[in-house]
């Protein structure tokens, strides 16, 4: 098996999440930090990681997930699905 990832745009962010698989996830890459989102069973796991800390939040289900990343990404941000 080999890692694939692409870029996303921010219009395609929400069906991504909506159909993301257990073993896929999104990177997030801000100006100052990464977001990575990835899905277990039950709900969603954000991880935000700057060089100084790391932040979990978990969410249960898609307007959560967009709720939360709503406020944390930047204009320019670059989205890759894996």
């Amino acid at each position: 098996m080999t890692y694939q990832e692409k870029e996303i745009s921010k219009n395609q962010l929400e069906r991504t999440i909506q159909v993301l698989d257990l073993d896929e996830g999104i990177r997030i890459e801000n100006e100052s930090d990464m977001i990575f989102v990835n899905k277990s069973a039950k709900r969603y796991l954000i991880n935000t990681s700057t060089k100084e800390k790391e932040e979990f939040t978990y969410c249960k289900n898609v307007l959560e997930v967009l709720d939360f990343l709503k406020d944390k990404m930047d204009k320019d941000c670059k989205i890759f699905f894996y």
